[in-house]
Formats: C-alpha cells, sequence, structure tokens
C-alpha cells in the first residue's frame, strides 16, 4: 500500500493555546511538518486539502455517547457506524461510549460485549467508559483489571435509575476510592434517585403522565444536591471527579464553587443543553415533547443554556459531550400514558461542534481556542490522549477538521446523518461548519460526501494517572 500523504495549505492552524497560519504535512496518519509553504516531495500521491481563510482545528472528542444502547425496553437507534458517519459530518473524529453492565454482572463481560459492537463498525476511533453499578471485592478486581489490560481509565457511577443502575452512598466511597488507587477519573451521573422516585409516584398520582412530569419530579436540587454530594465524597478520599451532563444553573454552580475551593472537578455541559431547553416538555405536540426526554431533563429557565455557556467559556465547566442516545417517535411512544416508561434520550453527535461554534464564538462569548480546548483538547488532557489527540503538533494523530467559520447550515432531521427521525435543534441556523473532516490522516469526510467504511476506526487504549488530572492529587496526598 501506498503510504497516505496529505498537504493541508494555506489554513490557520488553531490549538487551545494559541492559533498560526501555517501549512500541516501529513503521513501515515501522523502530523510529520508544521510551516509556511511546505513542499512535500514527491508532489505525485499527494492529497492536497486547500485551509484558505479557514481555520484547521484538533478533531472533537465527544467524552459522552450511548451507541445501540439497550435501554428502557429499546435500543437507541444510532448504532456505532451509523453514530460515528454522523460524528465526523460534524467534525468529531473521536467518541466515548459506555459499557454498562446490569447490578450483579461483570465489568470485563459489559466491556467485551461493548467492544465487539462497535469494533466492526465505528468510522473514528472510540474509548469506553465502564460503569460501575454494583460493588463486591469482584467489582474492585475487575476495575482493577480493567485498567491495566484494557486501557479503561474512568469509571462511571449513576446516582438515579433506581432499582437499575444505582448505587448508594458507600458505595460511591469505595468506587471512588479503587478509582483513586488506579489512577483513574470517577464519573457521576448526579441526580437523587430516591426523591425522583418519590416524586415520580407523585406525579402520577395527581394524574400527570405526560413528558412535563418528567421534569416536574426531577427538578434542578435534585441535581445540584447530588452533585454537592458526589463532590463532598469525592473530596474525602481525594479522588478526581467529572461530573456529566451538567444540566442546570444550580448544579454548574456546585461545580463552579467547589473549582473555586481548589477541588479536583470537572463538568461536562452537552451539545442539548447548550443549545435548547426544557419549555419544549410543554410542548402541544406529544412527541415533540417526548422526543426532547433525557435524563437528567433540560430545564425550563430558558436563561440555562447561555448561563452553562458562560461558564464553559470561563473554565467554571470543562468539556462538552452530548449523551448522543437517541430513540425515534414510535420508541418514544412507549411512554405515551406514564412518562417515566419514555426512553430517555436525544441527538447530538453530529450537532455538538456548531451548536458551540454558534452560541458560543459566534456569539462572542469564547474564543477560537477556548472552543478548541472545550471540544477537544480539554478531554484529551483529562483521560490521558494528550498530546496525540485534541492537538496538531509534529507526532499527533492527524485527527483534524479544516472549518469554515462564516458559513452556516441549518440543523434538519431532513438533513442529519443522525439515525432519528427528530432533530431536537430543528431549523438552528448555525455559523460554522466543517467542510472536510480527516481521521488517521485520511479524509473520510468531504463536502458533504463520505469516504468512509464500517471498522475503519480504532479502539483507543488510555493509560492511568492523567497527569493533567493526578499531579495535583499525588501532589496533596504527599502533603
Amino acid at each position: 500500500l501506498a503510504r497516505q500523504r496529505l498537504l493541508i495549505k494555506g489554513g490557520k492552524v488553531v490549538n487551545d493555546d494559541h492559533s498560526v497560519v501555517a501549512d500541516v504535512y501529513v503521513e501515515d496518519g501522523v502530523v510529520q511538518r508544521m510551516g509556511p509553504n511546505l513542499n512535500p516531495q514527491p508532489a505525485a500521491g499527494l492529497v492536497v486539502l486547500d485551509a484558505t481563510n479557514k481555520l484547521v482545528i484538533p478533531g472533537g472528542i465527544d467524552t459522552h455517547t450511548h451507541m445501540q444502547f439497550p435501554f428502557m425496553g429499546s435500543r437507541s437507534k444510532d448504532d456505532f457506524y451509523t453514530g460515528t458517519k454522523a460524528a465526523i459530518a460534524g467534525g468529531t473524529t473521536m467518541i466515548i461510549d459506555f459499557a454498562i453492565p446490569q447490578k450483579g454482572c461483570s465489568l470485563i463481560e459489559a466491556f467485551d460485549t461493548w467492544k465487539s459492537w462497535a469494533d466492526p463498525k465505528v468510522c473514528c476511533d472510540y474509548a469506553l467508559h465502564v460503569a460501575v453499578t454494583w460493588w463486591s471485592n469482584q467489582v474492585k478486581e475487575e476495575m482493577k483489571s480493567l485498567v491495566e489490560n484494557k486501557g479503561v481509565n474512568s469509571f462511571k457511577m449513576f446516582m438515579a435509575y433506581k432499582g437499575l443502575y444505582m448505587v448508594k452512598d458507600e458505595e460511591l466511597y469505595e468506587a471512588f476510592s479503587c478509582c483513586k488507587e488506579l489512577g483513574a477519573i470517577a464519573q457521576v451521573h448526579a441526580e437523587n434517585g430516591d426523591l425522583i422516585a418519590l416524586g415520580e409516584k407523585k406525579m402520577l398520582a395527581m394524574g400527570i403522565t405526560g413528558p412535563e412530569g418528567h421534569e416536574m419530579c426531577r427538578p434542578e436540587e435534585v441535581e445540584a444536591e447530588a452533585t454537592q454530594r458526589a463532590i463532598t465524597i469525592a473530596n474525602a478520599v481525594n479522588c478526581p471527579l467529572f461530573v456529566v451532563h451538567v444540566m442546570s444553573k444550580s448544579a454548574a454552580r456546585v461545580i463552579s464553587n467547589a473549582r473555586r475551593e481548589g477541588k479536583v472537578v470537572y463538568g461536562e455541559p452537552i451539545a442539548a443543553g447548550l443549545g435548547t431547553d426544557g419549555t419544549n416538555y410543554w410542548n402541544k405536540d406529544w412527541g415533540h415533547a417526548a422526543a426532547h426526554v433525557m435524563g437528567p431533563p433540560l430545564r425550563p429557565d430558558p436563561s440555562t443554556p447561555g448561563f452553562l455557556m458562560n461558564l464553559l467559556a470561563n473554565d467554571d465547566l470543562s468539556v462538552t459531550g452530548t449523551d448522543n442516545c437517541t430513540f425515534d417517535i414510535c420508541q418514544k411512544a412507549l411512554g405515551k400514558d406514564d412518562f417515566t416508561k419514555i426512553p430517555n434520550g436525544v441527538n447530538g453527535v453530529e450537532d455538538r461542534m456548531s451548536v458551540i461554534w454558534e452560541k458560543g464564538v459566534y456569539s462572542g462569548k469564547m474564543d477560537e481556542n477556548r472552543f478548541v480546548a472545550v471540544t477537544s483538547t480539554n478531554a484529551a488532557k483529562i483521560f490521558n490522549l494528550y498530546p496525540k489527540k485534541g492537538r496538531i503538533a509534529v507526532g499527533s494523530d492527524a485527527d483534524i477538521v479544516i472549518w469554515d467559520p462564516s458559513a452556516t447550515r441549518t440543523i434538519s432531521a431532513k438533513t442529519h446523518h443522525q439515525a432519528n427521525d427528530f432533530n431536537i435543534f430543528e431549523g438552528m441556523v448555525c455559523h460554522g461548519v466543517p467542510v472536510a473532516t480527516v481521521s488517521r490522516g485520511k479524509v473520510v469526510y468531504e463536502g458533504g460526501a463520505f469516504n468512509v467504511t464500517a471498522g475503519e476506526g480504532k479502539y483507543v487504549s488510555r493509560p492511568p494517572f492523567p497527569p493533567y488530572v493526578y499531579k495535583r492529587v499525588r501532589q496533596r496526598e504527599q502533603v
């Protein structure tokens, strides 16, 4: 096979810390040279992309997806093929999905199952977080094995979904302690599952069965309380904490305050919470309202997305995911008479980059460098992928997006590549469009056309003790 060679000419290379006009030369999937007016020889067989007047940015890293996830009596529509294909169309070149075992089941078996689903289908690189849904010595041993043998460095605990995935405080304490010993990142879905379970009963008893009941039984205090509790427990064992899908002002404030107190905690708002709001739950069209049901819910306070974006711009919140977990109108209709049976999940893997550019950069809240930080670099640092991922530099993986800040696109279910019949950002006009996506040095998407086959992406191992996170943790341990 001829070695694949690629030259990206005339663009402005944007990293999280600076921007510079430079050509980028790629060979064998890795950036080999950067600088003005590169002229690699021989010219034969060289693929050239013209990036004049455009930005050349690191491919996006979506820290939170659920592809082909069996959940609430159904399975999410986007599998690892359609989901990763949609990702590259939107400028994302890596996803981190979740392997989630049932209570009492093996974490390693769950990991192997998810990997067997993903490997033949992925169009871009991926990694797997693993969920801890119960606690025992077996779980502890399996966490150790996953870190040492499978390249896993993050574990997620659910404080919600009582009876299904939820763990109690003492189990959180054990899991956090184990994460810290292993050099892993502890993640939490922060909502008070006991209060939600009681709230659901109360709403149904009052005759509230529609999608609005979903938000009403999970008010933001329930998210903020669990966030505070998780931070308190993590701090007690000196374990770094990553709060997934931060959806409300009050939970975001808890994280912001904790960071100002010097606690090692990271918050992940998602495209949905940054681009739309929970007023949709009261829409007269049941299908429209149900399509927005996710946990934690979108918030009815319409100033929430702007508030979360401000915190993201100013480093109170750190990274962005999507929680992409799509269910179509028919699947959502499982809960037509009872909101507790509506499968939770929304789209976003294709839309995240454009939504954040529109609401963050185009609105003047953040600059292009902060955009790269929150869509790619910070995730790469936290999950120990940096500088192979999340940066354009000599030696880095050639996961690169040519981004046109002056182009616009209108998001619609009719034109998106996500495998769903509904898009929660329907009709949103976004400035900032990916015109070409390069994965491992290959142009996989350009001008609306794909050049990728299922299984071309690779599983990426993540070593423990990411320095960006653990330098402080280790020093505190000594002190």
